[in-house]
C-alpha cells in the first residue's frame, strides 16, 4: 500500500491554508465591489461569518470560496476578476474562477447563479440578490436564505453547518415554518435529533 509523501507538520502550513482562503475571498469580493457587480458570499464562509457573530470559537474553517452572482453579470465578472489574477473555467458543469492559471480546482472561487436550481432535482432555487446583506467586510447572503440553501443541498457538511447554527441559537424551533414542507421536515429532523 503506497502513501502520499507527507510534508512536515507545521502551524505555518495550517495557518497559511486558512489565510489563502481569506485572501482569495477578499481579492474576489474587492474586485467585484470595484466593478459595481452585485454578489453575495455564500457557503462555508457565509456560515462562518454568521457563526462568528455569536461565538468566534465556534467558527469552522473552509477551503471553499463560494459566491452568488446573477447569470447576466458573468461576463462582467470575468472582466473584473481577471486583473485580480482569477482565470475563468467551466468544469464539470461548475462555473469557477481559478486563483491563477496554474492553480487547482480546489483553489478556485466557485459561482452559483441567483434564482436558479443548482441541480435539476433541488427542492428550491438559489436565493435572489434581494436576499443579500451588506456586512462590514463584504456582501453576505441573509441568514434565512443561507439556511434554505443548506437545507436544499443537505449534504453531510450542510447538516454540520446547520447543527452549528442550531447549537448557537441562530436557528430555533420557530424556523421550520419559514420553509416549504420538505425543507421544514429536514430542519425539524435536525432540531429533534441534532446528533442523528
Amino acid at each position: 500500500m503506497s502513501h502520499a509523501a507527507f510534508g512536515p507538520i507545521s502551524w505555518e502550513r495550517m495557518i497559511g491554508a486558512v489565510e489563502d482562503v481569506r485572501n482569495r475571498l477578499e481579492r474576489a469580493t474587492a474586485a467585484l465591489e470595484k466593478a459595481g457587480i452585485d454578489y453575495a458570499v455564500i457557503g462555508g464562509n457565509a456560515v462562518a461569518a454568521w457563526v462568528s457573530r455569536i461565538d468566534r470559537a465556534a467558527v469552522r474553517n473552509t477551503r471553499d470560496v463560494d459566491l452568488l452572482l446573477r447569470r447576466d453579470d458573468l461576463e462582467a465578472a470575468k472582466q473584473a476578476l481577471a486583473p485580480a489574477g482569477f482565470v475563468y473555467r467551466h468544469v464539470h458543469s461548475v462555473d469557477m474562477f481559478l486563483d491563477g492559471p496554474e492553480s487547482k480546482v480546489r483553489d478556485a472561487v466557485h459561482i452559483l447563479f441567483a434564482g436558479e436550481k443548482v441541480r435539476e432535482d433541488d427542492l428550491a432555487t438559489t436565493p435572489t440578490m434581494s436576499e443579500v446583506e451588506q456586512d462590514e467586510a463584504f456582501r453576505i447572503i441573509s441568514l434565512e436564505a443561507l439556511v434554505r440553501m443548506k437545507l436544499t443541498s443537505f449534504r453531510d457538511k450542510d447538516r454540520t453547518h446547520l447543527r452549528d447554527m442550531i447549537e448557537l441559537g441562530l436557528i430555533d424551533a420557530n424556523w421550520p415554518s419559514r420553509f416549504i414542507a420538505e425543507l421544514a421536515g429536514r430542519l425539524q429532523q435536525l432540531l429533534d435529533d441534532p446528533d442523528g
